[in-house]
């Protein structure tokens, strides 16, 4: 009988000498990832704005889709009919499905936590429904992603050391559960390090998943409202108690200086809807710090978005063009905005990879990190 490792295998190309940075390659049954990565999501079997083509041409090589937003619409049934997730919405490459948990429990007033499962209404009809650890992983296999997390209890910032030990101590006996009913090798699930922004909660989170032989490992709980200091220093604490063969994925965390500071700790995956959600807004990313678009500088600006980008946008369009676009209400500019973000995001994984393979990861992250 086949595993999950026949299907999945990760192999560490270079190391930095300076840091925990890594360069890795990652094969999936849809294709070799090469780590470092940024994943774009896309909440609704879409990223925002854009067709699957468009974000192909970003050179992404791995898009994020929401089980919970999935589950509740189009239906897990219809998806499982249509052939899953890959032809569902015509993206032929990796895909990873969070569990939904992270959803469920922002919905705190309309969620019940119990040990069985969740009890929670959709908040957008009222209906009522149940997700366990074993429903999770029935949704996931029916969705067929590549990567499909854990069912996972996250503690919110603040909250007090015994809420964060229970959430912890929840998460772990669902960790169980999720792998007893988790059945389809060609899905490789990754077990959540939780404990809130305690660091004796993070080591024995990280030391109870890292007993189970999974193919890759996920840091969930940050960027839950916390300042980023403190996100920083529990992700520089935990990400080295993780397997050091296998991937890392720092689950909801994308501007460019958190990518940079991930990659440093020793984070390989990472995913965020910042870069959609900042373009609706009129922000983009630039080697010059975020930007915005409506701003009266770029009224006669016939630059690019950004010099040293090489996206549709940036290939084509001005920021004076994209600003009119953006002033008069056309959805063209989120658009144009949503493909240079991604693509921004993506590229700036791909050079990031490139210094640690050339061995010269310390000097151009710094030279990054003052530019941002």
């Amino acid at each position: 009988m086949k595993t999950c490792k026949d299907y999945f295998n990760f192999k560490l190309v270079a190391k930095s000498d300076g840091s925990n940075a890594r360069a890795g390659l990652f094969i999936t049954p849809h294709g070799p990832i090469e780590t470092p990565v940024f994943m774009p999501v896309g909440t609704n079997s879409a990223v925002k704005m854009l067709t699957m083509e468009q974000v192909l041409n970003t050179r992404a090589q791995i898009i994020l889709n929401n089980s919970y937003h999935m589950y509740l619409r189009a239906g897990c049934d219809l998806i499982k009919k249509a052939g899953g997730l890959h032809q569902w919405q015509n993206w032929h490459k990796p895909i990873l499905t969070d569990s939904g948990g992270f959803q469920i429990f922002s919905l705190s007033k309309l969620r019940k936590i119990t040990e069985e499962g969740v009890h929670f209404s959709d908040p957008k009809n009222g209906s009522k429904h149940f997700i366990s650890p074993e429903i999770s992983m029935q949704i996931q296999e029916d969705l067929r992603a590549d990567i499909i997390m854990a069912f996972d209890e996250c503690a919110p910032y603040p909250c007090d050391y015994k809420h964060a030990k229970e959430a912890m101590d929840r998460t772990h006996r669902w960790l169980k559960r999720c792998f007893e009913a988790h059945k389809n090798p060609r899905q490789a699930l990754f077990p959540i390090v939780q404990g809130a922004f305690f660091e004796d909660l993070r080591k024995e989170a990280a030391q109870t998943v890292s007993t189970y032989d999974a193919v890759g490992y996920a840091i969930g709980g940050v960027s839950v409202g916390e300042p980023t200091d403190v996100k920083n220093k529990i992700v520089e604490f935990t990400a080295p108690l993780l397997p050091e063969d296998k991937p890392r994925y720092l689950m909801g965390v994308g501007t460019p200086v958190d990518l940079i500071n991930g990659v440093k700790y020793g984070v390989d995956m990472f995913d965020c809807v910042l870069a959609t959600r900042n373009a609706r807004h009129g922000t983009f990313f630039t080697y010059e710090g975020n930007k915005i678009i409506k701003n009266k500088e770029f009224e006669e600006d016939f630059l690019p978005l950004d010099s040293k980008c090489d996206c549709y946008a940036c290939k084509n369009h001005t920021r004076a063009y994209i600003r009119h676009l953006y002033k008069t209400g056309e959805a063209t500019a989120a658009v144009l905005l949503s493909i240079h973000n991604i693509h921004f995001l993506v590229n700036l994984m791909r050079d990031i990879r490139k210094s640690i393979i050339e061995g010269n990861f310390e000097e151009f992250s710094k030279e990054l990190l003052e530019k941002f």
